[in-house]
């Protein structure tokens, strides 16, 4: 094997190596971090009454209108404190939804894409109240 070809190997295997690195933190972790509990849920500029819900992790909020539903997810920016996740659920719609984190119990959401065959477009603040009931 020649001089060059050590080298691009070389180069190849510290590729993959940091690629393994950056691969050890899960896409979205960000989500991971938001604090469970009772979050209520205010859509901005629309008369829809106040949601409650009951958030075990910050990933039941990527697909708010499609939730339960079995989607793949591509995972568009991710940083410390902003995550944009684009999903597609084969036959139901799609949507790409931008998630920043103010704190780890106050985040704004906007998300907009096609449900039951309908575009839909919301931007909301989600803010922790407490402790779900039991």
């Amino acid at each position: 094997m020649t001089l060059g070809r050590l080298a691009a190997l070389g180069s190849v295997c510290a590729v993959m190596a940091g690629s393994a690195l950056v691969a050890a933190v899960p896409a979205g972790a960000m989500l991971d971090e938001l604090t469970s509990g009772n979050w209520e849920l205010r859509e901005r500029g629309a008369s829809a009454p106040v949601r409650q819900l009951c958030l075990d992790s910050g990933r039941e909020l990527i697909q708010m209108r499609h939730a339960g539903m079995a989607c793949s997810r591509t995972v568009v920016q991710d940083t410390p404190q902003e995550v944009t996740v684009q999903y597609t659920c084969p036959g139901q719609g799609y949507g790409r939804t931008h998630i920043r984190r103010e704190s780890n119990s106050l985040i704004q959401i906007d998300s907009q894409g096609i449900a039951k065959g309908q575009p839909f477009s919301f931007t909301m603040e989600g803010r922790r109240t407490g402790d779900c009931a039991k």
